[in-house]
């Protein structure tokens, strides 16, 4: 599978989700669709970049948007991670790295010297039609939000 692409539709895909159920990108037509990418639950850069958009989330639903995590932590995790926060959004489980590689959000990181391949913290905007018409890579969390609220806005 080649990575998605701007202004291209964004191939379907589905992914074990919370709430017992799995998500399936084909089925959301009619809405916009933010998958926002993290590291790891649990985390603080990870859980306050979900308390925004859980804080925010009255707004996304007013302007016909539905909110995704997606990370490479389990099912269970997610579960906990979204109970712990109250998240109204679900959280998929990329375990297989599928969607990570569709979206191109792993690459090279270092952490104290150690490299290894991890997800970059990125958010890509869907429209109803299912097609790719906004990305944000290397998202710094503060400011994220209001980014995101802006350009879904001016749509």
């Amino acid at each position: 599978m080649n990575s998605v692409q701007l202004d291209q539709a964004v191939p379907d895909f589905e992914l074990p989700s919370t709430g017992e159920t799995s998500f399936r990108l084909s089925e959301h037509k009619g809405k916009n669709i933010i998958i926002y990418f993290y590291p790891k639950d649990n985390t603080p850069g990870c859980t306050l970049q979900g308390q925004h958009f859980r804080d925010h989330i009255a707004e996304f639903s007013a302007l016909n948007t539905l909110i995704l995590g997606v990370s490479r932590d389990s099912v269970r995790v997610h579960e906990n991670f979204k109970t712990k926060h109250q998240f109204p959004f679900e959280l998929l489980s990329d375990a297989e790295e599928m969607v990570c590689k569709l979206f191109d959000v792993l690459h090279l990181k270092k952490n104290y010297g150690r490299e290894y391949m991890g997800i970059v913290r990125s958010t890509f905007l869907i429209d109803t039609q299912g097609v790719l018409i906004h990305e944000w890579r290397n998202v710094k969390v503060k400011e994220h939000i209001a980014e995101v609220l802006s350009t879904l806005t001016s749509l």
